[in-house]
């Protein structure tokens, strides 16, 4: 399909900058078929179904951007992929200073050389001593907040809490699956309540999720691959919850993808344990799941070929517009959607 189906306009002061406060008082589309509705995530456990399953990633993610030297030429790093126990696989600026064997210095002792680079301009780094390197990242980087972010103001230390969900638990990821930022203790406490469960998952997010789709085509297009872990007993509840009738939503597009990766072709969830580059556009079959919440994606990103795979081109196009048109706040820390596809 063409890229440019996924292309809209989307005004500069409609990206958040800041997560709302408190989290569950963000605003949430409710998008059914093609019926919206506009309320606050605080409403979900009225929007859902008793018997349904909320599925959660618990990814955690690390201070993975690191500003270095190598001589004179200063070194940007963002890691993307844990490749061994001292090596990750990063996006570097500047690369092209940054030869094989170079040794770049990241500061507060902190020190990395690079290895080969990638088809994908990848440098693969590996970290010196003996401290594991979640142990460095804290010292040396910095929150990897998304670049339209980024681009309007410095990592602060409130993003250290502002970019974990309440369900950050694995190290490892270097962008938050922010879908679940709206989710508090008070809001669990309600769905639980409503007879609505949840299940855990843990998807490392990659900073691939970032990156724009160049080529004119979306079978041009190469998804970069990302670890994650579905454990043996949650398959097996999510199996039987739509086995006695509830649907399986997940929260955000982390999660959908890897319990896509799972599925098999009757739709049963298997274990899994690898890595995943699972691209979704439309006319994919959804085997897994029955609904999604997720926030406002980017323009001709995958993330928005994906809720149009879900929902359809023309609703998701209708959707923003509405968004768009009623001030919802875009991207990470903005506004959520809840979309369930016509059955």
């Amino acid at each position: 399909m063409k890229v440019d189906l996924f292309d809209f306009d989307l005004p500069a002061d409609r990206i958040a900058l800041r997560p709302a406060i408190p989290r569950d008082s963000a605003r949430l589309l409710k998008v059914e078929g093609g019926a919206l509705s506009d309320h606050r995530a605080r409403d979900l456990p009225a929007l859902l179904r008793r018997g349904d399953l909320l599925v959660f990633n618990d990814t955690r993610v690390i201070p993975a951007q690191l500003e270095g030297r190598r001589g004179e030429a200063r070194i940007g790093a963002t890691l993307h992929k844990r490749e061994g126990p001292r090596a990750w696989r990063a996006f570097v600026r500047n690369a092209r200073r940054l030869g094989e064997g170079d040794r770049v210095d990241f500061g507060a002792g902190v020190f990395a050389s690079a290895r080969e680079k990638g088809p994908d301009g990848s440098v693969l780094l590996s970290f010196e001593g003996d401290e594991p390197v979640e142990i460095l990242l804290e010292r040396a980087g910095r929150m990897p907040l998304p670049p339209y972010i980024a681009g309007k103001r410095p990592a602060d230390a409130r993003d250290r809490d502002d970019y974990q969900t309440m369900f950050a638990r694995e190290k490892g990821a270097v962008a938050a699956p922010t879908a679940a930022l709206h989710f508090t203790p008070a809001l669990m406490s309600a769905l639980a309540d409503a007879g609505i469960g949840h299940e855990i998952l843990t998807l490392h997010v990659g900073a691939g999720t970032f990156l724009p789709v160049k080529a004119e085509d979306t079978a041009d297009h190469v998804m970069h691959a990302e670890w994650g872990r579905i454990a043996p007993d949650v398959a097996a509840r999510l199996n039987a919850a739509r086995a006695g009738g509830g649907r399986v939503i997940a929260v955000g597009t982390t999660s959908l993808r890897l319990l896509e990766s799972a599925a098999d072709e009757g739709g049963q969830i298997r274990a899994f344990e690898g890595d995943t580059a699972i691209f979704i556009t439309p006319g994919y079959r959804f085997r897994a799941i029955d609904g999604l919440v997720t926030n406002f994606h980017l323009p001709r990103s995958t993330l928005f070929m994906l809720v149009s795979a879900l929902m359809g081109v023309e609703t998701m196009q209708a959707t923003y517009a509405h968004a768009i048109a009623e001030g919802y706040r875009f991207y990470s820390y903005g506004d959520a959607s809840l979309l369930l596809p016509e059955s």
